[in-house]
C-alpha cells in the first residue's frame, strides 16, 4: 500500500453504495446535521443493543461492530476504533511462529 492512498474492501464499498442511497431516499444528503443525528441515534441504539447483548443472549460479537461501522460513517473515534480493531483481529489471526534457540 502506498502513502496517501487507503486500501478499499468490497465491504467499504458496498457500505458507501447503501449509505449514498439511504441519504439519498431520506433526504440526509440535504442536510448534514440531520444526517449526523440520524447516524448518531442509529449507531448509538445499535451499540447499546450490543453492549447489553453481552449480559444477555445473542450475538454481541457481531452487533457491536455493527453499531460502531453506523458510528464511524460520521465521527472518527468510531473509524479508529474499527481500526484498532481490525489490527487486533489480525494479530490473533496470524500463525504465530515458534524460534528455536540452541
Amino acid at each position: 500500500m502506498t502513502a496517501g492512498r487507503q486500501h478499499h474492501h468490497p465491504f467499504a464499498a458496498r457500505k458507501r453504495v447503501w449509505q449514498h442511497w439511504l441519504n439519498r431516499k431520506l433526504g440526509l444528503d440535504r442536510s448534514p446535521l440531520i444526517r449526523k443525528a440520524f447516524y448518531s441515534v442509529v449507531g448509538v441504539t445499535i451499540l447499546l443493543i450490543g453492549i447489553a447483548m453481552i449480559v444477555l443472549p445473542g450475538p454481541a460479537f457481531l452487533v457491536i461492530p455493527i453499531g460502531l461501522a453506523v458510528l464511524a460513517s460520521e465521527y472518527a473515534w468510531a473509524r479508529r476504533i474499527i481500526r484498532r480493531g481490525t489490527v487486533f483481529v489480525g494479530r490473533v489471526r496470524r500463525p504465530k511462529v515458534k524460534v528455536e534457540v540452541r
